[in-house]
Order: C-alpha cells, then structure tokens, then sequence
C-alpha cells in the first residue's frame, strides 16, 4: 500500500511540474515584444520618471 501513496504523490509533483512548465512557456510567448515595442515602452516609463509627482498632464 505504501507504493501506492509514493507513486501517487510522485504522479502529483510530476503534474505539478509540468503545469507549471506549460503556463511558464505560454507567459513567454505572451511577452514576446518586438524591438520598437520595448523602446517604446521604455520611452514611455522614461517620459513618467522625469515628469514631477503632481504635474502629470
């Protein structure tokens, strides 16, 4: 009976695991920007640090 516990518990963590790679790799493919994306954005969070708190238009 033992092995049975033991091979359901390692069953769940290899379930585990391998949702986890899933959701990891679809997060990537989700973010993949392109080049002028990331400038953009990275111009865009340039332009908000330089402008004073309470002075955003």
């Amino acid at each position: 009976m033992r092995h049975v516990w033991k091979f359901l518990g390692l069953a769940g963590l290899v379930g585990v695991a391998a949702t986890g790679a899933v959701i990891a790799r679809s997060e990537r493919q989700r973010r993949a920007y392109t080049p002028d994306e990331i400038r953009d954005r990275l111009r865009e969070r340039m332009a908000e640090a330089d402008t004073p708190k309470g002075q955003e238009a």
